[in-house]
Parts: C-alpha cells; structure tokens; sequence
C-alpha cells in the first residue's frame, strides 16, 4: 500500500487536490474515474511508515492454509470478494491477520485488484501465491486457485514438520551432551584434580589432558563463551553472503544421514511449487523465477536461475536442469517426458507424490537409526571422562610407591 497524491479535473471544472490510499498508481486512476474525474496527474508519497509496519506483520502459515480454504469456499458460493474478506477478518483469531486483512479490503474498495492488495504484505503472502492469485483473477478461476494453494501450503507445513520432529531428537540429545560435559569438566573434575594433587605423582596423560582442559576452561569460560558467540555471529552473516550460502548448502547435501533426506526435500518443494504454478496457468518463466526464491536451497535456486536463462535461449527446462548435477537422472527424464507429451504439471505433481513418500520413509528410518547412534555418542563422550578421571585409581599403588 502506498499514499498517493492526486490533481484531478471534475464534472464542473473545478480541480480537486487531494490524496488517495491504494495499492498502486493504476488502481489510483481507476479509483478515480469512477468518481468521474478527469486524472491530471498522480503520484506516490514516499513517506508512508504506518503501511510499511502493516506489512511487516507475519502471520503463521496454517493460518493461511485456513484462510485460503474458506476464501475459496464463500467465494465458490458467490459471496463478493470484499465480503468474504471482510467476514473473514472479524473472525480471525488472531489480531495480525485481522489487520492484514483489514488493510486487504480497504485496498479493494480502493481500486485495486485482489492481487495487487495483498503483494502489499510480502511478509504473509509470497510471491508465489500473489502469482497464483493473479493467474486466478485472469482465468476467472479465483476459488478453485485458492483451493489448490491452500493444499499446496498444507503439503508444504506437513513437510517442514516431519523434517523438524526428525531434527529435534537429535538437536535436544547434543544439547544434553554438551551440557552434562561442561558440568563434568567446570565443577567435577577439578574436584578429583584436588585429590590427585595430593599424590604429588604424574598423573596418567589422558588424565593429565582432561585436568588441563578443565582448568583452562574454568580460567577462560567467559572468553571461551565470547568466542563462541563471535564465531556463531561471524558464521551467520557469513552464510547470507552468496558464496557462503553456496557453500554451506552444499555442505548441508553432503552431510551423511541427514545430506540425502535433505536433497529430496529441496527436490518435493521445487517438484511441487512448480506443478501447482504451471496448473494454475502462470507463465513458465514467470514460474521458475518464483521457484528459484522458494526452494530453500542456493544450489536448487542456482541451477534454475541458469535453467530460465537457458528456455529464454530456446532450450527445454530438463537440459539445463539436467547439467546442473543437483537433480537425479530420474527427476530430470521425468521432466523430459512431460515436456514432450505437455503434461509436465502432471508429471511434477508424480515427482512430488514420489519424493513425499521417500522423505516419510526416509524420515522414520532416520528416527529409529539416530537414536542408538547419539546414545552411543552420548555413552562415549561421558565414559571417556569417567575413564580417564578413575585412571589413577586403577593405577594407585603404582603411583603410591613412586
């Protein structure tokens, strides 16, 4: 949404300076002609912060999938669409996509197109489905296209948890390790340090290394912690550059376990957000642009960034896609294939369906694998400890004797 300030000619002649709230300098102008002006001239005033802190407002995704669902149901049914919306927000349980929607029909009422209100909230409604709603306003398709967004983001949000319970467990069991360690070598071993002390012998060197390693880290905790910090800090900013993204999304598909099952994720949301685009009749082009934003990996982004620079060439999409090396040889001649007999959407929506039920399976394997393994891990990482603080015991008259 923007302000923008207006000089127009009416019935009598008289001119009329004014400004007007609307989604873009057409909307403006079709405003106005309504009224029965005559538009002199038009423009934006480049200080609109109220707009501007609307929308920043986030609004969760299943609030959206809701939204989509009974917008596209009062809309099949005839209701008009300021209405629905209408209704809609005064019964949104939520206050920011109350508002969201609040300032939604105010833009409608003033001019602007379905789409053009709610691109002014690219914080809660992306591109793709700003671009999917627009395709619906020019097929006259609305409901049903608001229907398939609201699957496409329910597929979407059943996908991001099952990726996040299989990340949790082992997430919450790291955490434990690290912080049963720190206590082992902040507050217990130097206990055991005192009593070895006594002996006035040399100690083991594992033991030796751990009691250096503890006293180090009590000396230097809050440093050590400041470095940590940094280093996160640094590492952070360092990944949003482009080559760090490149590099550590790369790092991310090579990791063992969690590398393939990450690959076939990036792969089920690029398969489906591009099926449900071409369906819904947006330009290829147009597609692929939005798919390369919404795929959640810098080489996925990259290899279809070079794909669309290809077709505009006059290459087909699976050849570029294919040199990429980051698309399996099955995805690539699945995509091959719908391109030739012209159901790629079909095809794309096959290629999700697959990769959908090889991340649930590849997900409860992973589950039932990790598990033993970071209990070993964790046995391993505090045996360790214990063993190298008993050493001396083990070996007490020796050292006794010494």
């Amino acid at each position: 949404m923007g302000l923008f300030r207006y000089v127009a000619r009416g019935p009598g002649g008289h001119h009329e300076v004014s400004s007007i709230e609307a989604q873009s300098e057409h909307a403006v102008v079709a405003a106005l002609r309504k009224r029965g002006l005559v538009i002199l001239s038009v423009s934006e005033e480049a200080d609109r912060a109220p707009d501007v802190k609307r929308s920043r407002r986030k609004v969760k995704k299943s609030e959206l999938v809701v939204f989509s669902r009974q917008l596209a149901t009062m809309v099949d049914a005839g209701l008009p669409l300021v209405q629905s919306i209408n209704t809609l927000g005064e019964h949104a349980e939520r206050a920011g996509l109350r508002i969201v929607l609040q300032d939604i029909e105010r833009s409608i009422e003033q001019g602007a197109s379905f789409s053009e209100a709610i691109a002014g909230h690219p914080r809660v409604f992306s591109q793709l489905f700003v671009s999917m709603v627009r395709a619906g306003e020019a097929s006259g398709n609305l409901a049903e296209i608001l229907e398939r967004l609201a699957v496409h983001l329910e597929a979407s949000l059943a996908l991001k948890r099952k990726v996040r319970s299989a990340m949790m467990y082992p997430i919450m069991v790291s955490i434990m390790a690290f912080i049963i360690t720190s206590v082992l070598l902040l507050k217990v071993i130097p206990v055991f340090g005192s009593i070895y002390d006594s002996f006035g012998s040399d100690l083991p060197v594992p033991t030796q290394m751990l009691l250096d390693l503890s006293y180090f880290l009590r000396a230097y905790f809050p440093f050590a912690i400041g470095a940590l910090v940094v280093g996160v800090f640094v590492l952070r900013r360092y990944i949003k550059t482009e080559s760090g993204a490149i590099l550590y999304h790369r790092f991310k598909l090579g990791v063992p376990i969690l590398g393939p099952l990450l690959r076939k994720v990036a792969i089920s949301r690029f398969s489906r957000t591009l099926s449900v685009l071409v369906k819904s009749g947006v330009p290829i082009l147009n597609a692929l642009e939005i798919v390369s934003k919404t795929a959640g990996n810098k080489l996925v982004e990259r290899a279809v960034s070079q794909a669309i620079i290809e077709i505009k060439q006059g290459d087909n999409i699976a050849h570029p896609l294919a040199a990429s090396k980051v698309f399996p040889p099955m995805v690539i001649k699945m995509i091959s294939v719908g391109e030739d007999s012209g159901k790629l959407e079909t095809m794309l929506s096959k290629i999700s369906d697959f990769y959908d039920s090889e991340i649930e399976a590849a997900v409860n394997g992973l589950t039932s694998l990790i598990e033993p393994l970071l209990i070993a891990f964790l046995g391993v990482v505090v045996g360790t400890v214990v063993i190298c603080m008993f050493l001396p015991i083990f070996r007490l008259s020796t050292i006794v004797q010494m």
